[in-house]
C-alpha cells in the first residue's frame, strides 16, 4: 500500500503543477475566449528564464520572480500588439499562437540548447520528510499546498471581490460594463498577463522537479487544455478537480506500467490521459464545471 500512497502523493503534486498553468488558461481560454497555443510556450520560456537567473545568482526565488515577471511582460505584449485585434476571430488566434509556439520553441533551442535542464531545489525544500511509512520529499508537499493555497486565493478573488466583478461582467456583457464606465480592455489585459505570469512560474516550480527541454512546451500545453476541458472552460473549480483527476490518472497509470515493463507499452499513459476528455465531452459537452456558452 505504501507504494501507491506515494503515487497518490505524486499524482496530487502534479495535479497542482498542472492547476497552475490549466488556472491561467482557463482565465485565458474560458474567459476571455481567446485560444492562446502558445501558453505552453510560457511554461517552457519561463523555465529557462528562471534557470539561468538562479544559475547567475545562486537564488532560487530571484530566478522564479524572474520567470514569473518576463512571462508575464511577455503576455501583455502578445495580448495589446496581435491578440487584441483578433478578440472574435479564432482561426486568426489559432494561426498567430501556434506560429508564436514554433517561434518561442527555436528561439529557446538556439539560446539554451536542446539538452534538458533543471533548477536547483530552495534548500529549504531541499530534502524528504516522514510520512506515516515512507519518505516523501519536501518540495513536492510544497507544490501539493501552494497549489491549494493559489486555488483558494484565486477563488476568492474571482468571486468575492470587486475586481472579480468586474472580469466576470466584463466577459457576460462587455458593451454594459463599458457603459459603466470600466476599462474591459485594461481589465482583459490584466487577466492575460495573470494568465501568463501562472504558466511562467509553474515552469520555474516544475523544473525543479522535472527537467525541461525541447518538446516540452507542447506536451504541458496538451496536459492543461486536457485538464480545462475536463474541467468546463473559465471555470477555476473545474480548471483544480481536471488538473487533480489528471495529475492521478497519469500518476497511477506510469504505475501500472512499471509493473509490468516489455508488456504494457508507455504510451498507454497517453491513453489514459484523453480517454477521460473523451468520455466527460459524451457526458457533458460544457465539462464538469463548465456553463453553456
Amino acid at each position: 500500500m505504501d507504494i501507491w500512497f506515494t503515487h497518490t502523493l505524486n499524482g496530487l503534486s502534479f495535479g497542482m503543477l498542472l492547476f497552475l498553468v490549466a488556472a491561467g488558461l482557463s482565465l485565458i481560454f474560458g474567459l476571455m475566449r481567446v485560444l492562446n497555443l502558445a501558453h505552453g510556450s510560457y511554461y517552457l520560456l519561463g523555465a529557462y528564464v528562471g534557470i539561468t537567473v538562479s544559475r547567475e545568482t545562486d537564488m532560487f526565488w530571484l530566478g522564479l520572480l524572474a520567470g514569473m515577471a518576463s512571462i508575464c511582460v511577455l503576455g501583455i505584449l502578445m495580448q495589446k500588439l496581435l491578440l487584441d485585434r483578433y478578440m472574435h476571430d479564432e482561426m486568426a488566434q489559432i494561426l498567430v499562437t501556434f506560429g508564436f509556439l514554433f517561434i518561442i520553441a527555436d528561439v529557446a533551442l538556439w539560446i539554451w540548447g536542446g539538452h534538458p535542464q533543471s533548477i536547483t531545489k530552495p534548500a529549504l525544500f531541499d530534502g524528504s520528510v516522514h510520512i506515516g511509512s515512507i519518505q516523501y520529499p519536501i518540495y513536492k508537499l510544497f507544490l501539493l499546498g501552494l497549489g491549494v493555497a493559489l486555488a483558494v486565493g484565486m477563488g476568492l478573488l474571482q468571486e468575492k471581490t470587486r475586481v472579480g466583478a468586474v472580469v466576470r461582467a466584463g466577459v457576460d456583457d462587455e458593451e454594459m460594463t463599458r457603459g459603466l464606465g470600466i476599462n474591459v480592455p485594461l481589465v482583459f489585459t490584466a487577466v492575460f498577463g495573470l494568465g501568463a505570469l501562472l504558466a511562467g512560474a509553474a515552469g520555474v516550480l516544475g523544473t525543479a522537479n522535472t527537467a525541461v527541454g525541447p518538446a516540452y512546451d507542447f506536451e504541458i500545453l496538451v496536459f492543461a487544455f486536457v485538464v480545462v476541458i475536463v474541467g468546463g472552460l473559465g471555470s477555476l473549480r473545474g480548471a483544480l478537480v481536471g488538473a487533480i483527476f489528471i495529475g492521478l490518472v497519469d500518476s497511477y497509470a506510469k504505475a501500472v506500467i512499471a509493473e509490468f515493463p516489455g508488456t504494457l507499452s508507455p504510451t498507454l499513459a497517453q491513453v489514459t490521459i484523453y480517454a477521460p476528455m473523451a468520455i466527460v465531452l459524451a457526458l457533458r459537452p460544457n465539462g464538469l464545471f463548465g456553463r453553456a456558452s
